[in-house]
């Protein structure tokens, strides 16, 4: 037996997959321009905005307010003072407050023309008419409930205590905490300046009734800022209800909503089990004041005064009024001055950046799906590619480009000054970048399994990615900053990686914002302990995908037919036992199935059967090809039967043999290939190449065999030599060795002088395509080659110059060809199989074939239609036995068998012939191979049908 070709090591595939790989991207110059600049295109962007904002900033109305106070004699200004106490709020924040001033305390309330009134959604009778609001004197409302009524009441009657004119005016702070004032202006998102006391607007004194002197201006000092506050008294009443249903149905009709303000109420209060000896209570407030959207502050609420507002009461209805529990002020902490400034890189940079790095997703998705989709994949496998390396090369390539992409895309916004890349901590970056390069490329290895087509995976994928960053900026978000919003959904939306990596950009954005405006240091280890930093519940989620995804992808690739969707799951623990290599002579392929030949079947068929049968006891048996009753049956679908592709298939077919394969379409000679070649396993029997089980050691037999596909399976940007340089590289040919097989190969196929070899695919014709895909089989001296139509598409010069070729091939190997061309077959075939429905019907030479079912002439003369007569009775009296096979137009051809007729018979009666009618022309023809082809190929569907 012929020495076999071990496969080629693990570092051999991998060093020839990547120098393709190279080639290939070298190729892509658009797309890699592409991909490069739309990140700098974004953060130049970002650049010029940031520098407009910038500008913007630095105009007097953004710095901390001056005012001069100490002027010459001449008028000029000789001090000038800046300070909160000159600065208007849009300049507050740019101030340095030592010493930040205290405010009273207030409750939020609503405003005149809002207060709640008796409406017809609203029918309670102790709302007050809504003609108040024509003259602004509505009440504000607190809706009160809870178990004792009459307690909650007596307590309730005291949340607004009456102002004492005995109260210490010159002392406001604590004046005003022993009564209740209150501001319908919107709060501010900090306590250095609180906007009812910045503005003119009105301070209003909540009292159980008002009397005239209650409402006046009167000045105060904040903290060194003087005020003027315009005191305004309003009645403030208490209203009981049932139950919390009926509040919260009456705060939800009338709380302050979004474009537009309805019945509102200051509070509600629920005093549940409140007794003498304890004091529970829930406070209902209006939580739309904080204007809590992703793309604003959030304004602090007026809440503290409403908690302390029952407090007081209650202990005043306990203790008598001599009890008080004061809040006396609110203030904010210390502050320096800065300089106000609004980083865009990091507010923007989740969506951007989240575009930006998500942009390679597709890139690496249509790769792989382009060589599903083009099977480039199963001709790698074909000619001895295994897995591990195509994976391994496959997820290196894209890492490597990965990296350098994030790293050029760092280093440019470093270098043009975004805060995102300076402030935050570069450890942490780095692991944040390198868990989400590698999520996205084992992501993209998962997708890749579930398309077959790169216009669908390219839409696809681009969905995702911009689909994933606005679904992030504009619903995700929200989430995020939802306080309310339970955390554990947050983590289980958190699995989508595009909505992980935005998670992780916006913690470093929001980290690169803060550290910015405070002139202090971004995201640091530290940080990731910060009960409201997500970061380090998006690394552990990120690296356990990761490591999750990358196993699934390998178990869908390895579970699949290759290049196809998912078809076998438990293939991946088959392929995982331990394999070997059966003895021809194991009794249990020869018992597979029971060897009865039927009286039916073809005594050639049968012989061959037989002699399979000998050569699987024989363990000398020196085959190239052996198939033992091979076959193929497809499940039925939608209610139709299985479909029997392959019926017991036996050949055997020895080395320096070209076997060819002639049938109709749809007879079952693909599916005879695509077992042969590993694409689908026989559901019975098997096949050997020499001696190696295509059920068990594909990977052996890749190695050693070649595949001419019926379609060309290229590379458009590769030129024909780097494909033969690749393919020559996985049959393990190195050195000068490989040079010379390529050389060789395109010498051979004419595609060698002129520069062809040098050329890319995409530049030759369908011929040279054709021809180069039939070197690819031949390379590298495989045992066994399966060309399937391998002159498709030549011009007749190099149709012979390819028969030449494989002329000389099958010398030392095996050639199992199929073809429609009948002239292609006689001239290479050694042996011939007619195959229908399944089945072999007859196995032989050309020669043998044509003698065996050709036995006779075909008689053809064209005459004019209305003498047609005249011709058959020519015929008939020539032979009577003759068979009219072909009739039309005057046209007609007649099957005259060799034994009851000669030659010199036939030229003579046609002569006669011509003396009495006209014979536009005629002729005597041998059977050629077609008519055999058609002749057996018919009788197989005759007898079918009659079965």
């Amino acid at each position: 037996m012929d020495s076999i070709r071990r496969p080629a090591s693990f570092l051999t595939q991998a060093n020839a997959l990547l120098r393709k790989n190279i080639c290939l991207q070298k190729r892509n110059l658009k797309t890699n321009f592409g991909i490069v600049f739309f990140p700098i295109f974004i953060c130049v962007l970002l650049v010029v905005l940031q520098n407009i904002i910038n500008n913007e900033l630095d105009r007097p109305k953004y710095r901390c307010g001056c005012a001069c106070v100490e002027t010459g004699i001449d008028g000029a200004c000789k001090r000038r003072e800046c300070g909160v106490q000159y600065s208007t709020l849009e300049q507050v924040w740019s101030c340095a407050i030592p010493n930040p001033p205290r405010w009273p305390a207030l409750i939020q309330v609503p405003q005149p023309e809002f207060r709640a009134v008796r409406t017809v959604s609203q029918p309670f009778d102790d709302l007050p008419d809504a003609s108040c609001r024509d003259s602004r004197s509505c009440p504000a409302s607190v809706l009160v409930t809870g178990k004792d009524r009459s307690f909650a009441e007596s307590i309730s009657g005291g949340l607004f205590p009456a102002f004492s004119p005995t109260l210490n005016v010159t002392d406001y702070l604590d004046a005003i905490s022993r009564i209740v004032i209150g501001s319908d202006t919107a709060p501010w998102y900090t306590q250095l300046v609180d906007p009812a006391f910045s503005s003119s607007d009105t301070i209003y004194l909540l009292q159980p009734q008002c009397v005239p002197y209650l409402s006046q201006t009167i000045s105060y000092n904040a903290g060194g800022i003087p005020l003027q506050l315009n005191i305004q008294c309003v009645e403030g009443v208490s209203l009981w209800r049932e139950s919390t249903s009926v509040i919260n149905d009456e705060l939800l009709k009338g709380y302050k909503r979004k474009g537009g303000h309805t019945d509102e109420f200051i509070a509600g209060y629920d005093f549940l089990n409140t007794t003498e000896y304890g004091l529970g209570i829930n406070v209902w407030y209006n939580s739309t004041y904080n204007d809590k959207t992703a793309y604003s502050f959030i304004a602090a609420l007026r809440v503290p005064r409403l908690v302390n507002v029952v407090s007081n009461a209650y202990l005043k209805f306990i203790r008598g009024p001599g009890e008080e529990m004061l809040l006396e002020y609110v203030k904010d902490m210390p502050k320096v001055g800065t300089s106000y400034r609004f980083d865009l890189s990091s507010l923007l940079s989740e969506l951007f950046f989240t575009w930006i790095i998500e942009l390679l997703f597709p890139v690496m998705l249509t790769y792989l799906v382009y060589e599903k989709q083009h099977k480039l994949k199963i001709m790698m496998k074909m000619q001895g590619l295994k897995d591990g390396p195509y994976l391994m090369i496959s997820y290196a390539y894209f890492f490597v480009l990965s990296v350098v992409y994030m790293t050029f895309f760092v280093i440019f916004g470093y270098a043009i000054g975004l805060e995102f890349f300076r402030v935050n901590n570069y450890g942490i970056q780095f692991v944040f970048f390198f868990v989400c390069i590698n999520l996205q490329i084992s992501f993209a290895f998962f997708m890749a399994s579930f398309f077959s087509s790169v216009k669908i995976a390219t839409v696809i994928g681009y969905a995702y990615v911009f689909g994933s960053g606005l679904l992030g900026a504009f619903l995700f978000h929200f989430f995020i900053e939802d306080e309310i919003f339970p955390r554990g959904w947050i983590l289980v939306m958190e699995i989508v990686p595009g909505f992980s990596l935005y998670r992780g950009l916006y913690e470093l954005g929001q980290y690169a914002f803060s550290g910015s405006a405070m002139g202090t240091t971004g995201m640091t280890w530290r940080n990731l302990k910060d009960p409201i930093n997500g970061m380090c519940d998006i690394l552990i989620i990120m690296t356990v995908e990761w490591a999750l995804l990358l196993l699934l992808a390998f178990y869908l690739d390895g579970v699949s037919s290759i290049g196809g969707g998912v078809r076998n799951p438990l293939l991946l623990f088959k392929c995982l036992q331990k394999k070997h290599t059966p003895s021809l002579q194991k009794s249990s392929f020869a018992q597979q199935d029971s060897k009865v030949i039927v009286d039916m079947e073809k005594a050639d068929v049968a012989q061959e059967r037989r002699v399979v049968e000998q050569l699987l006891m024989d363990c000398n048996a020196n085959q190239a090809v052996i198939c033992d009753n091979l076959k193929k049956v497809y499940p039925g679908r939608d209610g139709n039967p299985d479909k029997l592709a392959v019926r017991g298939l036996s050949l055997a077919l020895p080395k320096g043999q070209c076997f060819g394969m002639l049938g109709p379409n749809g007879a079952g000679k693909t599916s005879f290939i695509s077992m042969m070649v590993g694409l689908t396993r026989p559901t019975s029997g098997t096949a050997y190449a020499h001696g190696m089980d295509i059920n068990m050691d594909m990977d052996d037999i890749y190695t050693n065999m070649g595949v001419c596909p019926q379609h060309d399976l290229l590379w458009e940007t590769l030129t024909g030599k780097e494909h033969l340089f690749f393919y020559a590289r996985l049959k393990d040919l190195k050195g000068a060795a490989l040079v010379k097989a390529v050389d060789d190969s395109l010498k051979s196929v004419n595609l060698f002088h002129g520069g062809a070899g040098d050329k890319q695919v995409r530049m030759y014709s369908g011929g040279m395509k054709r021809r180069l895909s039939v070197a690819i089989s031949l390379i590298g001296d495989p045992k066994v080659v399966y060309m399937d139509e391998p002159s498709t598409g030549l011009d007749p010069a190099s149709r012979n110059n390819l028969w030449n070729i494989v002329k000389e091939a099958k010398r030392n190997r095996a050639i199992i060809l199929t073809t429609h061309s009948m002239e292609e077959a006689e001239v290479l075939c050694d042996r011939l199989g007619i195959f229908v429905d399944g089945e072999f019907q007859c196995l032989g030479n050309p020669k043998e074939l044509k003698a065996r079912y050709g036995g006779a002439y075909i008689f053809t003369v064209t005459t004019s239609p209305d003498q047609e007569s005249e011709v058959e009775k020519l015929v008939r009296r020539l032979l009577p036995s003759a068979n009219k096979i072909y009739n039309l137009s005057g046209t007609q051809e007649f099957e005259l068998p060799k034994q009851e007729v000669r030659i010199a018979d036939v030229f003579h009666a046609v002569e006669i012939a011509k003396s009495r009618f006209s014979i536009h022309a005629w002729g005597l023809v041998d059977t050629t191979l077609e008519d055999v082809f058609i002749k057996v190929a018919k009788g197989a569907e005759v007898f079918n049908d009659v079965a």
